[in-house]
């Protein structure tokens, strides 16, 4: 399921329970995805130029594999995060902007000041921010 949280002209903030949902029509978006924050997942994402996403980080598993993905939007400048999986369901985008805790950022998002320990709802609020001012 894809909701549009905040709608604006040049990037909206989107939720999506899976990357898979990710098109053509979500370019330069904030997307909040219940999918885990692995390479897969955001191999197939960054197909579709977002301008910024916030996956799950289905409990970083072995060898941190659930937030792999943030080390592949970082080399194409694209912020990033994770959020906690014990703070929000995975699968489901909308908890994740509504519950998600941030667990992990790669250094684009951190220079923008997403930080661990942040809602998702703020981080996303704040990248949105952040990218429309760029846009301008």
């Amino acid at each position: 399921m894809i909701n549009v949280i905040l709608k604006n002209q040049y990037c909206s903030i989107v939720t999506m329970d899976s990357a898979v949902y990710m098109d053509a029509t979500q370019g330069s978006n904030i997307i909040l995805c219940g999918s885990h924050g692995g390479e897969s997942a955001a191999r197939y994402m960054l197909k579709f130029s977002p301008g910024a996403a916030i996956f799950n980080d289905a409990g970083k598993g072995k060898e941190n594999a659930g937030i792999k993905g943030l080390d592949i939007f970082e080399k194409e400048g694209i912020p990033a995060a994770t959020v906690d999986a014990f703070s929000a369901c995975i699968g489901n985008g909308r908890d994740t902007y509504e519950s998600g805790i941030i667990s992990a950022v790669n250094n684009i998002a951190h220079n923008y000041g997403i930080h661990t320990g942040m809602t998702a709802m703020d981080a996303a609020l704040k990248l949105n921010k952040i990218l429309l001012e760029k846009t301008h």
